[in-house]
């Protein structure tokens, strides 16, 4: 390994996140600020948020049922407006 090329490594750095929790690592830096850990965060504590992914589906779903209501109704006023196609005889 070269000398003089690679960063002091600290054995014992510190770690400090927003909730108030400090713990040891070890780093190239000798103190470390964090806006969330382990402590803190909602997968590890199990104080999970879940988004409401049901409301989300009806929204979708709605707006689906929507256009193909306003794609049929499109639909039945061009059939009513359209001429109506002759027979010729050949099809008879």
């Amino acid at each position: 390994m070269k000398q003089g090329i690679h960063p002091t490594y600290y054995k014992d750095a510190v770690v400090k996140c927003a909730c108030g929790a400090e713990f040891l690592i070890g780093s190239t830096e000798k103190e470390l600020h964090v806006e969330i850990c382990s402590a803190c965060h909602p997968f590890f504590t199990g104080k999970q948020k879940f988004l409401d992914a049901a409301g989300r589906v009806d929204k979708f779903r709605a707006r689906v049922a929507a256009r193909e209501k306003a794609e049929a109704e499109v639909k039945a006023k061009t059939a009513k407006t359209a001429p109506a196609k002759k027979e010729t005889p050949s099809e008879q």
